[in-house]
């Protein structure tokens, strides 16, 4: 860790770049979202945020698939040949052109890794010309939105050293990194030779705020000029500070529990559905979101049309159906009213971390709710990285997480991770179900809607009457901006925060 710590203390990518000193006054950002590093399948989220890197395809603020570095793409009529044309003026950081061979060097680089792209079912990646030409085993209708995903951006050549290994961000958006600190700072300047011209505001700041709260006095103080994440407590007191603008919007995420389904406390449906009983999930969102409309009747959101299904019965809390459905299968309450089955006591670590800020409080909300069925819930608040890492060892047994539906804008993406064989790091854990991993592949294979309709309607069914992940809550985002500037706009799906967009108010 000192060692990265010292690598990157101050990384300073391609030559220098004079820019105008007409708005050279620093955007100050403020998010929750720490650097950990630069490799891009871990936090390339935070560079094509900031518009740092750019991806093939993108998605406009309604969330529909756009042009990125590839202006358009076609694919033959058998699904098996897909072709992405780049910009003619597409140029990285250090002054090289974005070119089909460098292009196909990072999705080959990419597609080697852990990122969702490995998921897809590619042969082959070649580039000819200015075209970027992806070669399937079978028709996969998503690869398009896969080609969203912040682990595919586009990177120069010099981002690399002789191995291979990432050295530093050179991407080709209308900002390059000037120094990067990990895992709190980053500080932006114009590059000066982006394609869609000079961004309204040539320096920006970001820093990583864990606290919520902390955030909120940034805003209020003029410590930050645009905050993102904020909690609904916090959110009330902003909309009434007559320097501040409030936006919120409800994106396809929701908070749910992910439990070990391979564990002895959540093996059987009956005990992660009497799980899900025991939540009383409008008095939580009532009392800690101050949005009832937000209670997770089921996994998916409204925000998710053709995924969130009207007709599907709702989540609702039942707690003498969730005592009935742990006696069932054998659990009863010992001397401290405690379960206990086999000699063990039904008690668990519930992980979760601060960066979504609601998290701890909700995780306390959950122990008090699932103490009232018997379940002993000990809540560890952490590092957001400890869910993936418990997951890998196999020592998770339950995590309070918020789960992004969109970071492939089609969901079909995250389902395929989320619930193929073996699971996910932020998905299922210990449950293997093969009705679902064959609707998720049939789903994968067509944009058809009549054909996809049916297919979601299942696989919503599957997962409402399973509950690898049980829903809590669904969620929204809440971005504060100083009325100092103008242009800042919400995007759902959090693909990119419009950086370049943004204006001082004369």
């Amino acid at each position: 860790m000192r060692m990265m710590k010292a690598l990157f203390l101050t990384l300073t990518l391609g030559a220098p770049i004079s820019v105008s000193s007409a708005c050279a006054e620093t955007l100050k950002v403020a998010g929750p979202w720490e650097i950990a590093g630069i490799e891009p399948a871990q936090t390339g989220y935070v560079f094509s945020r900031l518009q740092v890197a750019e991806t093939l395809v993108t998605t406009d603020k309604q969330g529909t698939l756009a042009p990125g570095l590839a202006k358009r793409w076609t694919v033959s009529d058998d699904g098996l040949n897909w072709s992405f044309a780049l910009r003619d003026n597409a140029v990285f950081h250090d002054g090289t052109k974005v070119t089909a061979e460098a292009a196909v060097a990072s999705l080959r680089r990419t597609l080697g890794g852990v990122g969702v792209l490995s998921q897809a079912p590619i042969a082959e990646i070649a580039g000819e010309g200015g075209e970027i030409r992806i070669k399937l085993h079978k028709p996969f209708s998503a690869l398009p939105a896969y080609l969203v995903h912040f682990s595919t951006i586009i990177l120069a050549p010099s981002s690399f050293d002789g191995a291979g290994k990432i050295t530093g961000i050179v991407g080709s958006g209308p900002y390059r990194v000037k120094t990067l600190t990990p895992p709190a700072r980053l500080e932006l300047e114009s590059s000066g030779r982006w394609w869609g011209g000079e961004p309204g505001i040539t320096e920006v700041s970001y820093l990583a705020v864990g606290q919520g709260e902390t955030r909120a006095l940034m805003a209020e103080s003029g410590e930050a000029d645009l905050v993102f994440s904020m909690l609904p407590v916090s959110v009330d007191r902003l909309k009434a500070n007559p320097k501040l603008d409030v936006q919120i919007a409800t994106i396809p995420r929701t908070r749910i529990l992910k439990v070990n389904a391979g564990s002895p406390f959540f093996d059987q449906i009956e005990e992660r559905q009497a799980i899900s009983a025991a939540i009383d999930r409008v008095g939580i969102t009532k009392v800690i979101l101050r949005n009832a409309d937000l209670a997770a009747t089921q996994l998916f959101p409204p925000a998710m049309k053709g995924w969130n299904m009207p007709g599907v019965e709702p989540l609702t809390q039942d707690v003498e159906k969730a005592k009935a459905l742990l006696a069932a299968v054998g659990w009863t309450p010992g001397r401290d009213g405690i379960l206990e089955k086999d000699g063990k006591r039904f008690s668990v670590t519930m992980l979760t971390y601060s960066s979504w800020p609601e998290l701890p409080p909700l995780a306390t909300a959950l122990q008090a709710q699932l103490r009232r069925v018997g379940i002993d819930v000990k809540v560890s608040v952490g590092n957001s990285s400890e869910i993936p890492a418990r997951h890998k060892d196999g020592t998770l047994e339950m995590g309070l997480i918020s789960r992004l539906y969109s970071i492939v804008p089609d969901p079909v993406g995250t389902l395929l991770q989320d619930y193929g064989p073996g699971g996910s790091d932020w998905g299922a854990m210990g449950w293997d179900n093969k009705e679902m991993q064959a609707v998720v592949e049939k789903l994968a294979a067509t944009s058809d809607a009549s054909v996809r309709a049916p297919l979601e309607t299942q696989a919503a069914e599957i997962l409402q009457q399973e509950l690898p992940s049980i829903p809590v809550t669904w969620s929204e985002l809440a971005i504060v901006s100083s009325k100092r500037i103008t242009g800042v706009a919400v995007d759902p799906l959090e693909v990119n925060y419009g950086l370049s967009s943004i204006r001082w108010v004369k």
